[in-house]
C-alpha cells in the first residue's frame, strides 16, 4: 500500500499544479485601483458576457455607463442584475442593434442629444462563426456586425469623444485576426462564404481600423486600442452547430470550462485598455492579458488599413473626405 503520507503529497502537488494551470488559463489581470468617477461609458453588448462583467467594474469605480443593446428586455434584465451586484444606479439602457444602419444612426442622433460628453467607448458587441446571413443592409453579418456596425457607430460619435478628450475606443478582436485576410475582391463573400474565415476577416477589420483611427486621431487626445480578450466561456460559439452543442454536453462542459477564461478574466484587458493611466500617449497597439502584443502581418499593413477605411465609409453612407 502507498502511504498515506505519499498520497497527501501526490494531492497537495496536484492541487497546486491544477491553481498554477489555471492562473495561467484565467491570463493577466488589471489590479490598478484606477476610478472613473464622472466619466461616460458607452458600452456596445453589455448584456452578458464580457460587456456586462466590463459593465459591473466600470460601475465599481464610479463610471456611468450605456449599455447600448439589441435586445432590451434582456438589457434591462442585465441593468437590475448590476445594480444589484454593485449598488450602482448610474446604468442606463438603451436600444442599439449593429446590423442595422438605420439603428445605429437612430442611437447616435439619440445619444448625442441626451450626453454632453463620452469618455469611453467599448466596442464590444460581436457575431462568431455564424451561417450565412445578411444584416438588414444587406451585408454578411459578421463583417456587418463586427466591423461596419462599430466603425459607423465610432465615426458618428467622435466629435463628442474629441470633445471629452482626453477619451479612448476600446475595440474587441480576437487571436483569430492572425488567421484572417482582407479579402478585396469579396469583403462581403458573395462569391463564396466561410463562417470561420469570415470570422477571422471580421476581427482583422478590427485591428486594421483600430491602426486607421490612431493615425486620423493623431494629436486630438482620442486614443483607440485593439483587445483580444482570450478564449472565454461564453455563449458566442452558439452558432456553431454541432461543435455548440458538443460543448455544452453536460458531461464535457466541466471539462471544456477548465480551459477557457472565466467572464470576469476575459474582461480585465477590456478594463486595461480603458482605464489604465500609462496607455494615455499610446494608441493604435494590440493588447491581449493586460499586455501589448505584436499583431499579424496583415493588421500592420496601412495601405490594407486605408482601403479598409475608404471602404468602409462607402459601405455605410458616412460623409466626409478620406485621407
Amino acid at each position: 500500500m502507498i502511504p498515506l503520507v505519499h498520497v497527501a503529497i501526490g494531492v497537495g502537488v496536484a492541487v497546486i499544479a491544477f491553481k498554477l494551470f489555471r492562473l495561467f488559463i484565467e491570463g493577466g489581470q488589471f489590479r490598478k485601483p484606477t476610478r472613473c468617477d464622472g466619466k461616460v461609458i458607452l458600452i456596445t453588448g453589455a448584456n452578458t458576457g464580457i460587456g456586462k462583467e466590463t459593465a459591473k467594474e466600470l460601475l465599481k469605480r464610479g463610471g456611468k455607463v450605456y449599455l447600448a443593446c439589441r435586445s432590451l428586455e434582456k438589457a434591462n434584465q442585465a441593468r437590475e442584475d448590476l445594480i444589484q451586484e454593485t449598488g450602482s444606479k448610474d446604468i442606463f439602457v438603451r436600444k442599439l442593434d449593429l446590423s442595422s444602419m438605420e439603428s445605429i444612426r437612430s442611437f447616435a442622433k439619440s445619444f448625442l442629444q441626451e450626453e454632453p460628453r463620452l469618455d469611453i467607448l467599448i466596442n464590444n458587441a460581436g457575431v462568431m462563426a455564424c451561417p450565412k446571413e445578411l444584416t438588414k443592409d444587406g451585408f454578411e453579418q459578421q463583417i456587418g456586425v463586427n466591423h461596419l456596425g462599430h466603425f459607423l457607430l465610432t465615426n458618428l460619435l467622435m466629435d463628442r469623444l474629441k470633445s471629452s478628450a482626453p477619451s479612448r475606443i476600446v475595440n474587441l478582436s480576437s487571436l483569430a485576426h492572425y488567421y484572417g485576410s482582407i479579402n478585396k475582391q469579396d469583403l462581403n463573400s458573395e462569391r463564396s462564404y466561410n463562417q470561420v474565415m469570415a470570422y477571422c476577416q471580421s476581427k482583422l477589420a478590427n485591428v486594421l481600423f483600430t491602426r486607421e483611427l490612431a493615425r486620423r486621431l493623431e494629436g486630438t487626445g482620442v486614443t483607440a486600442y485593439a483587445v483580444h480578450p482570450g478564449s472565454v466561456d461564453t455563449d458566442l460559439l452558439r452558432h456553431m452547430g454541432s461543435l455548440f452543442f458538443l460543448l455544452e454536453h453536460k458531461l464535457i462542459k466541466p471539462i471544456v470550462r477548465l480551459t477557457f477564461k472565466s467572464v470576469k478574466s476575459g474582461a480585465q484587458t477590456s478594463l486595461y485598455t480603458a482605464l489604465d493611466e500609462g496607455l494615455v500617449n499610446v494608441s493604435g497597439k494590440y493588447y491581449a492579458d493586460c499586455c501589448e502584443k505584436k499583431p499579424s502581418a496583415a493588421a500592420l499593413d496601412d495601405e490594407t488599413a486605408r482601403w479598409l477605411w475608404n471602404t468602409s465609409e462607402k459601405l455605410t453612407g458616412l460623409s466626409g473626405k478620406s485621407s
